[in-house]
């Protein structure tokens, strides 16, 4: 039995390397109920040549589209549909603020670390890793 009963799990649910994510979540977690699924995206809106005008703010429709995917994976892998999330907003400010609402013991998230200072960790990663009060396992995607 895993230590875990709290596990916020942050992925992009447009690309595919969220699998990998949520399985070792999953298997670290050792049941779908103690799962939280979360997206972030950052504020969608869409400014005239030059910034004179604003045109309108898309961010509902990347949540509406995100929330989709989203309870299409929590649907695929046995996660209830009330543990999963859209956000707008910083990646690491949203997830920090969800994972003490939570009380998540656990936060586990893809990167990607390819290279300089971000060699061991992604951006993100390192973000999130900052100023957090429980566990992060990153998932090398």
């Amino acid at each position: 039995m895993s230590g875990y009963n709290r596990v916020l799990v942050a992925i992009d649910v447009f690309s595919n390397e969220h699998e990998a994510v949520v399985d070792k979540a999953l298997a670290v977690a050792g049941s779908p109920t103690k799962i939280n699924l979360i997206y972030v995206a950052y504020p969608q809106t869409n400014f005239e040549p030059y910034g004179l005008f604003l045109e309108r703010d898309f961010s509902e429709e990347v949540r509406e589209q995100a929330q989709k995917k989203l309870q299409g994976i929590a649907d695929g892998h046995g996660i209830p549909r009330t543990h999963v999330q859209v956000a707008i907003g910083s990646a690491a400010e949203e997830i920090h603020e969800v994972a003490k609402k939570l009380g998540a013991d656990l936060i586990v998230l893809g990167t990607h670390g390819q290279s300089g200072v971000q060699l061991l960790l992604g951006s993100t990663a390192s973000s999130v890793l900052h100023g957090i009060e429980c566990d992060l396992l990153a998932v090398k995607v």
